[in-house]
């Protein structure tokens, strides 16, 4: 009886200390997201569904959408954050128009919508770089109902031209988020791994 008092008393406690620490560390996560996220600028692309033609046209209209920002955007000064959006404000019907033609040579008839956005975002790892779930600005096209899996990557400062094999961050978006964030915050999502807890009831078995 004394051991299964024990037994169930370490289970307690050890809950209750996990059940803690992970409190502790979303609060962390989410004082981050904060401090970040007026400094990045998200990308979020739906598919319409997700069949294998529309996940491929998907990416299709993910590249094309970024070639047309890449292309726009050259005339800049200096890109920024402001820029992209002031671009996307401006251009927003010819993008969406540009996207439906594109979508219309590929024998689809899906309307697009190209719009300016917080959304709220999961964890998400980039090559070495981990961004903590938040809430952040962001440039979101929707491909007819928008009902398919979803793209995502960080449009300011650029992760969205990363090799996808590799998932390699150019060090000059490296170097361009070092400069944006504090010193602390940088290497906070160079650290940052995603969290993975593995419970194994034959270890507290052994506390019996």
């Amino acid at each position: 009886m004394k051991k299964k008092y024990q037994f169930c008393l370490s289970l307690t406690l050890g809950l209750l200390i996990f059940l803690l620490a992970m409190s502790g560390l979303r609060r962390k996560e989410e004082a981050l997201a904060s401090r970040i996220a007026p400094e990045i600028l998200r990308f979020h692309v739906l598919a319409n569904s997700d069949s294998a033609a529309d996940q491929t046209l998907k990416l299709e209209i993910k590249d094309f959408i970024l070639d047309r920002l890449q292309t726009g955007l050259e005339t800049e000064e200096a890109a920024s954050k402001e820029a992209i959006c002031h671009y996307i404000t401006v251009h927003k019907s010819a993008l969406e128009t540009a996207a439906e033609y594109y979508i219309k040579e590929q024998g689809f008839d899906y309307k697009v919508r190209v719009e300016l956005e917080q959304c709220l975002f999961p964890e998400k790892t980039y090559g070495d770089m981990t961004f903590p779930a938040g809430t952040y600005d962001a440039v979101r096209v929707l491909i007819g109902q928008g009902k398919g899996k979803n793209f995502w990557c960080v449009l300011y400062p650029s992760l969205c031209y990363l090799d996808s094999t590799y998932a390699i961050v150019p060090e000059s978006s490296k170097n361009q988020l070092s400069a944006l964030l504090s010193e602390d915050d940088f290497q906070a999502l160079l650290n940052a791994r995603p969290v993975k807890i593995r419970f194994k009831l034959a270890d507290w078995l052994k506390m019996k």
